[in-house]
């Protein structure tokens, strides 16, 4: 039907109506298209003529057929003068648009209903925005209320807070309805705060505030450190300040640990290594300042390389291929390397190898803890050498002692076969050779007793100076006019307690060494003076206590020796020289002496630099002291005294009877304790004197002399013994009192020895 027929629109109201930019549409009661503008076609994608064949309720969506026939109703009713709603349309293709739609009923002359004519704007793009809007709002919401940071929103100008995130209650612990209306300076947890009051000018007047450690307190009181940030907005025209507050108390914590870590690992004086192991030559990625000060390379030297640089000749194979197996496996080993510094210099490298492992089990990493354990070794170098010369010397004292008994046989019996035979009998010679041999053989066991500390002192307190100042001549005699001899004695030089005799062996055999190094002539250096050995040097010498100490260093310009050569010179029986030339006992006598005297030796020397020994004996109070002149000889034929000699060598025992019956005397000879116990009961008459070995079977020889005088008295005790015994002797030195013979014995040593103590006045202990 031509709506246009029956009204009375001129041509003008056609033409606006089909060149309308928006959707014009007339429809019959029933919902018929009667007419459609141009823009209406164009906005559902069909032709004038296509959208005429449709309805208005057919292209309507589903949802809102219900709605539109509800409106028509009304309209048709009279009850509206117009309806507007948004709705649905399906364009071409079966796609839906948006529309918003304002529709009025047109009456005829007799009020009945004509047409509805339609005004129809596309609103997809508002709508889609809406939704987006929308879903922005729920986005925004969503995000607010499951924050794990506290949010607080404020109005940015009178700054109460409007609104607050669930978050922000669990945090401070105070409930919603403490914050919403507040000021920040209201609430507790904000007072006196860089964020309260005082500051909040600031969270106006910046678009951007932020505080990284503000300490909160919460309502239990707890404090808790948060990073504040502040951001204005614009909302709906009004500004909104939001506040963002993040508890940084772990994250605090946990930089505190790191500095803690970082500051340790500064302080730790071993080095630290981290190698990549997922690449082939696991290279270095991290080097720390430990390992910069043991090793002289600065992490820069070294990041990418790999840790074998530091290693070179004198690490065990084996080592290295138990180091290499653990990398190989992936696990934990810890082994010591000869590593050399950035200067050269070697040391000895503890290297604890540890694997770091991802969650999925592979090895990722090597951590290297490095220590230098150089001192460590050297000490312990220092005490298997110590332990070496131990057990050496309690062979050679025991050696010495059982040699001293056999000699003491040899050189009684030549001495008193000689006494028997005339001067020019053929036999006397020969019982002379076999006499200078035993003397011979008893310098090589006093020089194994005083390697073994074993030797008996007679110590008194000496002026070291005033000792070399009385060798000096014999010196000069011993070096020869090629050896230049400078004697530096200190004065005010401390005084020391030593053996004269043994002090003076310690020179001569030093000096003869020296001589012996410098065959074409040279210079040697004796001096002495006051030291103070610390803590320091005692701590690198395990034989060695700090204190006051004078040095007697003897210095010459020969050959030297290397390391090796000095890590054996005092062994006994060790000698550079050639065969026939030396007995290599002088510097063991030299080390035994010095260690018995309670003193240290230390020696320095370099291949064609010439050596230098120092020895050190401690410092004694007192006076020094002057040798008595010798007691003129006592008559060794005047005898008539009786004797309990006591001694469990049946040799010895034998030669020491008849020497002492071919004197006169009378002899009780017991092999042990026990045997002379029972003699002392039963003989009725007097016993001048004990003599008897230090070393006896089932009881001491101070048990044994203690038992007897108890009984007798007046009975005097003389000690005899092939080496020390700390029954009678502390370290080698007799004991005040204490009268002493040293094997091996002879004839006149024996018989001298025993008159002197009978003639002595009696000791009262």
């Amino acid at each position: 039907m031509e709506v246009w027929e029956d009204s009375r629109e001129t041509d003008e109201f056609k033409a606006f109506f089909d060149n309308a930019p928006i959707g014009m549409a007339i429809t019959a009661p029933d919902g018929d298209w009667l007419r459609v503008n141009r823009a209406l076609a164009a906005m559902l994608g069909y032709s004038a003529e296509e959208l005429l064949a449709t309805s208005f309720l057919t292209l309507t969506h589903p949802d809102d057929v219900a709605k539109t026939r509800e409106s028509a109703r009304a309209l048709l009713a009279g009850e509206r003068e117009a309806t507007a709603s948004e709705k649905q349309f399906q364009a071409a293709g079966g796609s839906y648009v948006w529309v918003y739609v304002t529709t009025q009923l047109r009456r005829g002359a007799e009020g009945a209903p004509l047409h509805f004519f339609s005004y129809i704007i596309e609103i997809t793009d508002r709508k889609k925005a809406d939704a987006d809007l929308r879903e922005s709002e729920t986005r925004y919401r969503r995000l607010f209320e499951s924050a794990k940071d506290g949010v607080l929103i404020l109005d940015a100008d009178g700054g109460r807070i409007v609104d607050v995130n669930p978050f922000m209650t669990v945090l401070t612990g105070y409930q919603r309805e403490d914050f919403i209306g507040k000021h920040l300076w209201e609430i507790g947890a904000f007072k006196d705060t860089a964020a309260s009051k005082a500051s909040f000018s600031e969270l106006q007047a910046n678009e951007y505030v932020r505080y990284d450690d503000l300490p909160l307190k919460t309502h239990d009181g707890r404090k808790v450190d948060v990073e504040f940030v502040s951001n204005v907005y614009l909302v709906n025209g009004a500004r909104v300040i939001q506040c963002n507050i993040r508890d940084v108390t772990v994250r605090l914590q946990a930089e505190t640990a790191l500095r803690i870590r970082d500051r340790a690992i500064q302080a730790v004086t071993q080095g630290i290594l981290i190698t990549d192991a997922t690449q082939d030559d696991h290279p270095i990625v991290y080097a720390s300042p430990g390992f910069e000060r043991l090793s002289g390379y600065s992490a820069a030297e070294v990041i990418g390389r790999n840790c074998r640089f530091l290693q070179g000749p004198g690490t065990d194979p084996t080592t290295k291929t138990k180091l290499h197996e653990a990398v190989r496996r992936g696990e934990a080993c810890t082994v010591e390397l000869l590593n050399f510094r950035k200067d050269g210099t070697a040391f000895w490298n503890l290297l604890a190898l540890s694997p770091v492992i991802d969650a999925a089990g592979r090895v990722t990493n090597f951590v290297g803890l490095q220590t230098d354990v150089t001192e460590r070794r050297t000490l312990e170098a220092q005490f298997l050498q110590a332990q070496k010369m131990e057990a050496v010397g309690r062979l050679a004292g025991g050696v010495a002692h059982d040699f001293n008994n056999v000699l003491s046989v040899i050189l009684s019996y030549a001495e008193m076969i000689a006494a028997d035979l005339q001067p020019d009998e053929p036999l006397r010679a020969d019982i002379e050779e076999i006499r200078t041999a035993g003397v011979r053989a008893t310098d090589l066991t006093r020089q194994l007793l005083a390697f073994s500390r074993q030797q008996v002192l007679e110590t008194k307190v000496l002026d070291l100076s005033q000792s070399l100042v009385k060798m000096a001549k014999l010196l000069h005699r011993l070096l020869g006019a090629d050896i230049t001899l400078t004697m530096l004695p200190s004065s005010g030089l401390w005084n020391v307690r030593a053996d004269p005799g043994q002090i003076e062996q310690i020179v001569m055999n030093l000096a003869v060494n020296a001589r012996d190094a410098m065959p074409r002539g040279g210079e040697l250096t004796i001096q002495t003076e006051n030291v103070m050995l610390d803590d320091d040097y005692a701590d690198a010498h395990h034989d060695v206590q700090a204190g006051p100490y004078v040095m007697l260093a003897v210095t010459d310009t020969g050959f030297g020796m290397d390391q090796k050569t000095q890590t054996r010179i005092f062994e006994p029986f060790f000698t550079t020289k050639a065969p026939g030339k030396g007995t290599g006992l002088g510097l063991a006598t030299v080390f035994g002496i010095v260690k018995q005297s309670g003193g240290h030796i230390w020696l320095y020397s370099e291949p064609g630099e010439g050596t230098t020994f120092k020895i050190y004996l401690p410092r004694v109070s007192g006076a020094a002291d002057h040798h008595p002149a010798e007691a003129p000889p006592t008559d060794p034929r005047r005898a008539s005294e009786t004797i309990l000699l006591v001694e469990d060598d049946d040799q010895v025992r034998a030669i020491a009877q008849n020497i002492l019956r071919r004197r006169g005397y009378v002899v009780l000879v017991a092999s042990n304790g026990g045997e002379a116990l029972l003699i002392c009961e039963k003989h009725g008459a007097k016993i001048h004197l004990l003599l008897t070995d230090v070393v006896l079977p089932r009881m001491s020889a101070r048990q044994l002399a203690e038992r007897l005088t108890h009984m007798r008295p007046e009975m005097k005790v003389l000690f005899m013994s092939g080496y020390t015994d700390d029954a009678i002797l502390q370290h080698g030195v007799l004991d005040s009192g204490v009268a002493f013979l040293q094997k091996p014995l002879t004839p006149m040593l024996l018989t001298k020895k025993v008159r002197e103590v009978l003639d002595a006045p009696k000791v009262q202990s």
